[in-house]
């Protein structure tokens, strides 16, 4: 199955110049779904983790079916004042401005390998701001596994050359 068939690319969105691609279409197809999240499982499969991690709010969709069938921990990533208990924070640029994240505290600490899970990677401030907050709760990041990579704005890229482990299922250009 190719899953590049079941994206939807939605040009000018959210602003003009902006060519969206869109997961909606491959979640609501019931065997390309189960096709990412197969595929995501069996290349997990190369990384030592204990923990999986996924930023808001697309990749909570894929990270969800993955821990519950790895029967691994999900810790939650989220947007500034989201989460309710104690929390580290990152602030982080993004191609349109700044940005904050979070994880409770108590989510990982240093005997955490984690992988961490997103529906796209794009210039990777993101993806980064997401590794740092595994970090500074103790844990190490084992690998990320997105399901697009825009590789072309080489958020991919950078992360590999930050000697971080990334899988990507399929590949655009980020225009």
């Amino acid at each position: 199955m190719n899953l590049k068939d079941y994206i939807r690319s939605i040009p000018d969105y959210p602003k003009k110049g902006i060519l969206f691609r869109d997961i909606t279409t491959l979640i609501k197809n019931e065997n390309a779904f189960s096709e990412t999240i197969n595929q995501i499982v069996e290349r997990s499969k190369k990384f030592n983790f204990n923990k999986i991690a996924a930023i808001e709010s697309r990749g909570f969709v894929f990270a969800s079916a993955v821990s519950y069938i790895l029967k691994k921990p999900f810790i939650l990533l989220r947007k500034k004042n989201k989460l309710p208990a104690d929390v580290h924070s990152v602030d982080f640029e993004l191609e349109y401005g700044t940005a904050t994240i979070e994880v409770h505290k108590d989510s990982i600490d240093q005997t955490d390998n984690v992988l961490i899970i997103d529906d796209l990677i794009a210039t990777g401030g993101t993806a980064e701001a997401g590794a740092k907050l595994i970090e500074i709760s103790g844990g190490k990041v084992s690998a990320f596994i997105f399901v697009i990579n825009l590789f072309d704005l080489g958020g991919s890229d950078n992360l590999v050359k930050n000697n971080y482990n990334v899988e990507n299922l399929i590949e655009f250009p980020g225009h």
